[in-house]
């Protein structure tokens, strides 16, 4: 199968990459490097079924781009991801999650795309729930504008699905961890305990730390991106978690043990935008994708902090 990646050097991006080559697809990546590691690259740069794109989603020849390289399918990881971002700056979280996200639309109906397998948020885009774990059929609540632009982005491709065909599905993840996230972001908490743990710095809780997550392991994650590609779930939004809860506290305590440093967090106020609790029911994707999380949060801390502690040792 012909796929192009979107956000190809991110996180999740990147992983969902060698995945797809691994399992013999032919993969485009493409990726404007703002957020981005090219590093990540390192493997798929080896393989002859991988080629890179360095453009923007937000003003790229996207109609130019997939009518040369017409792929199958497309997965959408690129975005604006910073929820303190949004609130700060709504436009320009808008431009990216919202206007790139039509803009590649657009191009893949004229290009004849089969399917978009979207990236939405199960972490943010309820809200604050009528109950736990929470369902997809749960109201959308957003509580800050990358939410909002999360859920703007699954309306238009919806509408785009009844209007032209063009097929989609919306993979919501939980809170996403694992080897290659990005320790300088706001949302990749276990990467950033991890490097500071690891390096003998300070830790940041922002609140009293009982504020809780669905924690998902991105080797999962990226299971759910390939089992959506295909013709089943069309214009569906599938919760990608474990459906279990963990608190800020609990989180960085399983980090200082597995980095064997000591528990002694800094306490901080708490940051607008963030939700108190979050955590989501994912029946939904074990009936209509197979799917089931495998990696529990004791292997992928273990997992990611040995990620890290190589890093910090090369």
């Amino acid at each position: 199968m012909r796929t192009l990646v979107t956000g190809a050097a991110g996180f999740i991006g990147s992983t969902l990459v060698d995945r797809l080559l691994a399992d013999g697809h032919t993969v485009i990546g493409l990726d404007d490097l703002s957020s981005g590691n090219s590093a990540n690259l390192g493997v798929a740069d080896r393989s002859s079924d991988f080629d890179f794109v360095k453009a923007d989603i937000v003003d790229a020849d996207l109609i130019g781009l997939l009518t040369d390289v017409r792929p199958e399918v497309i997965f959408h990881l690129a975005a604006q991801i910073s929820v303190s971002r949004s609130v700060a700056d709504p436009q320009l979280d808008a431009s990216v999650n919202v206007v790139g996200t039509v803009r590649l639309a657009e191009a893949a109906r004229r290009a004849e795309v089969r399917k978009i397998v979207h990236t939405s948020s199960g972490g943010s885009v309820y809200g604050t729930p009528p109950s736990f774990p929470t369902s997809e059929d749960a109201p959308n609540n957003p509580a800050s504008p990358y939410a909002a632009s999360k859920v703007a982005g699954e309306i238009y491709l919806n509408t785009f699905r009844n209007l032209y065909g063009l097929d989609c599905s919306h993979i919501a993840p939980a809170n996403v961890y694992g080897p290659r996230q990005d320790p300088h972001g706001e949302a990749g908490v276990v990467a950033i305990f991890s490097r500071a743990l690891l390096a003998g710095k300070p830790t940041k809780i922002f609140g009293d730390g009982t504020d809780t997550r669905d924690y998902v392991f991105v080797d999962d994650v990226v299971d759910a991106f390939v089992r959506a590609a295909g013709d089943q779930g069309g214009g569906l939004r599938f919760n990608i978690g474990t459906g279990v809860e963990t608190s800020t506290r609990q989180l960085h305590s399983a980090i200082a043990a597995a980095a064997g440093k000591p528990d002694e967090p800094e306490f901080h106020p708490p940051r607008l935008g963030d939700l108190r609790r979050s955590c989501l029911d994912i029946t939904r994707a074990k009936t209509v994708l197979g799917w089931t999380p495998k990696v529990d949060l004791e292997e992928g801390i273990a997992r990611t902090v040995a990620f890290f502690r190589e890093e910090q040792e090369i």
